[in-house]
């Protein structure tokens, strides 16, 4: 994080979000906040579309935020990236009381909650409104931008205002959707998507967004192969808790003729934020702030996996020349002491929101549950694989690699303090091998496929941390140092996030329905609707 200027720019965002009425989820006012949003009439801006496409723009820029970069930080590198053990930083915010060993603080994850109730519900409703029965291809967009902004923010609260949304209730409260109800309103919203832009796609119209997308040209068989993939990502999420619901909206998207992502040089879903660097060079680099989480570092190195040196820099310092990690949740005294151990590899300036080796990897694991279409899964994961080979650029290494039965994580070893090491024997330290063996039992089969999915997903962190509470997999380690006073169990680790202060100040019977509905206290403790472990 840089120094210095945090607590200013905190203050800032707080005078923002008074004036867009963010802690009321930006939706009392709306239609006075959005009215003639970029200083053109809608005359004007139809001309080109500008009117419906700018919007959006904001909403794929924001689904993972990237300017300023310290809002990315707070609102998913401090959180989300560290749960899902991909990283872990050397810094010891707030005297090494923060997220990243339970004790959560409330001005970071304010930032979970505003982001996308300023960008990316507000501009989805201003192009659903106006678009509907008239530009049915920017309404079919809209509302698969929102399913994949919003997901992410369910997964990491629970309930959220939804469906009710720009609703006021006689109270002037804003009513939330119970998880599964906001599930069923996204698989809704997906269908109704699909279906639209299919037809589009169908009849040969002409692409009419195609100057906005920054993701696939405007192509609407690409998004429909998009919104496929989400549904099924959205099947799976909840496959323990919904089966039949689970299966129905799977073999939905298995069975489109139009399919799922599937090509790992072409169909990732990558946000080109050009001439913006990726936030995550910022952190790790010139602030210092990011590092190798340690159980990338078991796994990959233990796999004596390529895509290592894709990810990560080797270790500075007394630790040169190796890839080394840092333990989540530690001690940390200064953030000397771990500020040599691997940093992240610069990446393009393209933030990675889905890739087609996770549609191989989901596919995969429909096939377990044998839902219709899904496949073989020994292909499906070894597809995954390679599309995550070819991503990156090493298909040669392929062949090997999968056929490799012996390789496995290697024990964690802290060379500043050896009370963070984990040995072999440790219950944390997984023993999951990579070919595929098709005598497994169901369990070591689906350990297998999502240790490789979350290799693959890197650096996406909210899917990777979101599928760990799901299943359980790949192992982590868990925190050393535990400051949620006994709210999260160590061995448990960390189910959620709370809601932010702001919600209980401007929304507070809605927000108290809304925990009600967790089946717990408004802690990171109380698991999701999905989340059943």
């Amino acid at each position: 994080m840089k120094k210095n200027n945090y607590k200013s720019t905190l203050k800032s965002l707080g005078i923002a979000v008074g004036a867009a009425c963010l802690l009321t989820a930006c939706t009392k006012n709306f239609e006075n906040i959005n009215t003639n949003p970029y200083d053109y009439s809608e005359e004007e801006l139809a001309k080109d579309f500008r009117y419906l496409g700018d919007p959006l723009v904001q909403v794929i820029n924001n689904v993972y935020s990237v300017d300023p970069v310290w809002v990315a930080q707070v609102q998913q590198n401090l959180n989300a990236d560290v749960y899902s053990g991909y990283m872990m930083s050397p810094t010891p915010f707030a005297g090494n009381v923060n997220n990243l060993n339970y004790s959560f603080i409330d001005g970071w994850n304010t930032n979970i909650w505003s982001v996308p109730y300023t960008n990316i519900m507000p501009p989805c409703k201003f192009v659903i409104d106006r678009a509907y029965g008239k530009f049915n291809d920017f309404y079919a967009w809209a509302k698969i931008l929102r399913v994949l902004g919003m997901h992410r923010v369910s997964d990491i609260y629970g309930p959220i205002i939804y469906s009710h949304y720009g609703e006021i209730n006689e109270d002037g409260s804003i009513t939330y959707d119970t998880q599964e109800e906001v599930y069923d309103a996204f698989f809704a919203d997906l269908s109704e998507a699909i279906d639209t832009l299919t037809a589009f796609e169908n009849r040969g119209a002409v692409k009419a967004f195609t100057q906005f997308d920054k993701v696939y040209g405007g192509s609407y068989k690409k998004w429909v192969q998009f919104a496929n993939t989400l549904r099924l990502r959205l099947a799976i999420r909840i496959s323990k808790v919904a089966p039949a619901k689970a299966k129905e909206q799977g073999e939905a998207a298995l069975t489109h003729p139009f399919g799922l992502l599937a090509d790992g040089a072409t169909d990732n879903t990558l946000v080109d934020i050009a001439p913006l660097q990726h936030p995550l060079n910022v952190y790790s680099g010139s602030w210092g702030d990011i590092r190798m989480g340690a159980p990338m570092e078991s796994f990959l190195v233990g796999y004596n996996d390529p895509r290592i040196s894709i990810y990560f820099d080797t270790a500075k310092s007394i630790i040169g020349g190796v890839y080394k990690g840092i333990r989540n949740g530690i001690a940390i005294s200064s953030k000397d002491t771990y500020a040599g151990f691997s940093a992240l590899k610069p990446v393009e300036s393209k933030v990675q929101l889905m890739t087609a080796a996770e549609a191989w990897f989901l596919k995969a694991e429909a096939a377990l549950y044998d839902w219709a279409n899904a496949g073989n899964a020994q292909e499906d994961y070894e597809k995954g694989i390679l599309a995550s080979f070819t991503q990156h650029g090493l298909v040669a290494n392929y062949s090997d690699y999968i056929a490799d039965n012996s390789s496995k994580p290697l024990p964690y070893s802290d060379p500043q303090n050896p009370g963070n090491n984990v040995a072999i024997g440790n219950a944390n330290l997984s023993t999951i091998t990579i070919a595929w063996n098709e005598g497994a039992s169901q369990a070591e089969k689906l350990e297998r496929i999502i240790t490789q999915k979350w290799i693959a997903t890197f650096p996406e962190g909210c899917e990777a941390w979101a599928e760990f509470r799901r299943t359980r997999y790949p192992k982590l380690f868990p925190v050393v140092v535990n400051n949620s006073n006994g709210a999260i169990p160590t061995e448990q680790f960390v189910r959620r996030i709370s809601y932010p202060s702001s919600e209980y100040s401007t929304n507070k019977s809605a927000v108290e329905k809304a925990v009600a509905s967790l089946g717990g206290p408004d802690t990171g403790g109380t698991p999701l609707w999905w989340d059943i472990n």
